[in-house]
């Protein structure tokens, strides 16, 4: 009796992991989601105690129930077939649509944007959800539009779905994510194996639209669809010295930050933060306070985690049982892939500062919560593709 006990106890253990899916996740890209988000609440807690008077660990608390929160839907998502997504393509993206346009009547507005709409105890950036939503929605268009029509018109209406959001999140006015979640449209084009002709014409329109915007328009007098600031930041980083007290200054105070942490960092004597000289450090320029507060050393550690993760996600990709988990595998890797780079390139007055948080590191509800759904939804591709390789397999797959 007593030696059976043992027996059933694991046969529940085993019943358990079977129901949540947890044999055939990928447990590396999951621990390197993990300690990012851990670092993130690590770093906010150090860095932030005098934000908010009263709450020492205000930021580092929040950002800790917004993990765990992430952590919760990701699990949920994992048990979910993400072909499925693929019959609700329609719904999906006109929920996108609908939710970015809310903000622009109902968002709360700050700063000169509106960007979020105020929930209780919460708020709720849908530009975020939107990336996430874009990428397995144009999947699933992608996929359904093969063989109707001529390449040419194929590619139009694919490039049309995609950068109607991004035309809608750029009104707001949200530069970064509206640039975000063009690179989502191209890397599908790309992966739907979209000719290089097509390319080279999108990139010419692109060049074209650029120097009109940025050069042509302001020397006419003729008003630009970006806000002076936007202009002003996208052209800062080639010259920041011109204006080191305007346009550039986030920059240089994230380059001064970055280069007194050294080898292993000032710790409390990160004097960038501690005396409020870097400005946003909780969210677009956390990436400056780990430079400063931990050095190259922490840098390099956070940087480590990334590339593993960044690594599992594009190995999703090609165990992918499916064209469809192809293609959301490659969207949500560039979209990661991306934001870091443009991220960590501002911090380092490499690339224009343009809003862009860094994945799972910069404070925020919704940029969490959408980073550990798209970690789900690879997750899901992950499971199918081993659940479909077990199935015909004759032995069992090791990992």
């Amino acid at each position: 009796m007593e030696a059976a006990r043992p027996l059933a106890l694991t046969a529940r253990r085993t019943q358990i992991g079977e129901r949540f899916a947890l044999p055939y996740l990928d447990p590396v890209m999951f621990a390197s989601a993990l300690g990012l988000i851990a670092f993130s609440v690590f770093t906010l807690a150090v860095a932030t105690p005098n934000d908010v008077p009263g709450q020492p660990l205000y930021f580092a608390m929040r950002q800790a129930l917004y993990a765990a929160a992430g952590v919760a839907l990701m699990f949920a998502l994992v048990k979910i077939d993400y072909s499925r997504f693929r019959e609700i393509r329609v719904g999906l993206y006109s929920l996108m649509i609908a939710a970015i346009s809310l903000v622009l009547v109902f968002g709360a507005a700050a700063r000169g944007s509106r960007r979020w709409i105020e929930l209780p105890y919460f708020r709720f950036q849908p530009s975020e959800l939107a990336k996430l939503l874009l990428i397995v929605a144009l999947a699933a268009f992608v996929i359904e539009r093969t063989r109707r029509g001529p390449p040419w018109r194929q590619t139009i209406r694919v490039l049309a779905l995609g950068l109607t959001p991004a035309a809608l999140v750029f009104l707001q006015p949200d530069l970064g994510t509206g640039v975000v979640l063009v690179v989502i449209t191209l890397t599908v084009l790309f992966l739907a194996g979209v000719r290089w002709t097509h390319f080279a014409a999108i990139g010419a329109v692109a060049a074209v639209a650029a120097r009109f915007v940025l050069v042509v328009a302001p020397a006419a007098g003729l008003p630009s669809p970006l806000h002076g600031y936007q202009q002003d930041r996208l052209t800062a980083f080639l010259h920041p010295s011109n204006d080191p007290s305007d346009a550039s200054y986030q920059v240089r105070q994230a380059e001064i930050a970055i280069g007194s942490g050294s080898k292993t960092g000032r710790g409390d004597q990160a004097t960038q933060t501690e005396l409020l000289f870097l400005p946003e450090r909780h969210t677009d320029f956390v990436f400056a306070v780990i430079g400063e507060r931990f050095g190259f050393m922490g840098a390099a550690f956070v940087l480590s985690l990334y590339a593993l993760l960044i690594w599992r996600m594009l190995r999703v990709l090609t165990l992918s049982k499916n064209l469809y988990g192809t293609l959301i595998a490659g969207g949500i890797a560039a979209m990661f892939m991306f934001q870091i780079l443009i991220n960590v390139g501002m911090t380092l007055g490499i690339m224009p500062v343009t809003g862009i948080t860094l994945p799972l590191m910069s404070y925020g509800g919704s940029s969490v919560l959408v980073s550990f759904l798209a970690i789900g939804l690879l997750q899901s591709i992950h499971v199918q593709a081993r659940l479909n390789s077990r199935s015909r397999a004759p032995t069992p797959l090791l990992r």
